[in-house]
């Protein structure tokens, strides 16, 4: 075990895990290179600009969530600070395994003072909120549209009534403390409250309706016929996408499984080019945004360390 401590706390480990997680980034761009620069070719130029917009005040609103709930358990932090740390730690995701960006987080919180056992609470409540919420949003989506899922409407309802009460405070408390009594760990000092976690929850919706607009306007940009339902209906599918592509824990950031239940939603309202066209689109806008904000928090880190040298 101790051998194992130095190896995971050790430069070389985490340099080693950066190298593989910009692999995994760069292979995601490069994978569907080709196909995007046709896809490129007849969508126009303000729609593709916007997308990568829209994608990148997405990654802010799940930033914000989660910088909400870290202050919730008591490590208030400067947005300087926040990006540092949840930028640099989202590269993570492109790790196959879907833990490394907690893994991230908790190693760069050290540079804050922030007890590790808080950074991976935050940020492990910050997914299960996504998670959550995303299947909230997903199940509704199924419940209120042709999408040729057999899922019994009474399912769809207690799923729903079920991650309602798990996003209450009394129950993810009590499912944090089972969690570290099984790493045998001492639990966090604070608790989720109804105020932090409802306000967390809440922002992590703005983030998926900012990610769905994002996708319907894509959707409009390769021949959709723009209309509300067809707005509802990018939302529900993104955000079951990600949750699905998330739980698909060996692919880099769901790279191909989200593409797939796109795919699935969209099959009859857009031709296979056009859905194919979309799904590259807004995988290679919401990667530049990782990448925005990876980029920035890396450079707001070098400053943070080259000030404590100093001092």
């Amino acid at each position: 075990m101790k051998l194992l401590k130095k190896i995971a706390g050790s430069p070389i480990t985490r340099w080693v895990f950066l190298a593989i997680a910009l692999v995994g980034l760069v292979w995601a761009v490069a994978k569907n290179w080709h196909s995007l620069l046709e896809a490129l070719a007849v969508l126009p130029a303000w729609i593709a600009a916007v997308s990568i917009l829209l994608a990148i005040v997405y990654v802010f609103f799940t930033l914000w969530s989660w910088k909400n709930i870290l202050a919730d358990l008591g490590s208030s932090l400067s947005w300087n600070a926040s990006v540092q740390l949840f930028g640099v730690s989202q590269i993570g995701k492109y790790i196959p395994g879907g833990v490394w960006n907690i893994v991230a987080a908790a190693e760069i919180g050290r540079n804050h003072r922030i007890p590790a056992r808080r950074s991976v609470t935050a940020m492990t409540v910050a997914v299960l909120i996504s998670l959550l919420s995303g299947t909230g949003i997903g199940a509704v989506t199924v419940l209120g549209t042709s999408v040729t899922i057999q899922v019994p409407t009474w399912a769809i309802i207690v799923l729903l009534i079920i991650l309602v009460a798990l996003l209450t405070p009394p129950v993810l408390n009590r499912l944090i403390g089972f969690g570290f009594k099984l790493l045998k760990r001492p639990a966090p000092e604070h608790r989720m409250t109804f105020k932090g976690l409802g306000l967390a929850t809440l922002l992590a919706i703005i983030a998926w309706g900012v990610a769905g607009v994002q996708v319907w306007l894509l959707a409009v940009g390769f021949g959709m016929s723009p209309s509300v339902s067809g707005l509802l209906l990018a939302v529900g599918a993104y955000a079951l996408a990600w949750v699905v592509g998330f739980l698909a824990v060996f692919m880099p950031a769901g790279t191909g499984v989200r593409e797939g239940i796109l795919s699935l939603f969209f099959t009859g309202v857009l031709s296979s080019g056009g859905v194919l066209a979309v799904v590259l689109v807004s995988r290679i806008a919401m990667t530049v945004a990782d990448l925005v904000f990876a980029g920035t928090g890396a450079l707001l880190l070098r400053g943070h360390r080259n000030n404590k040298a100093h001092q």
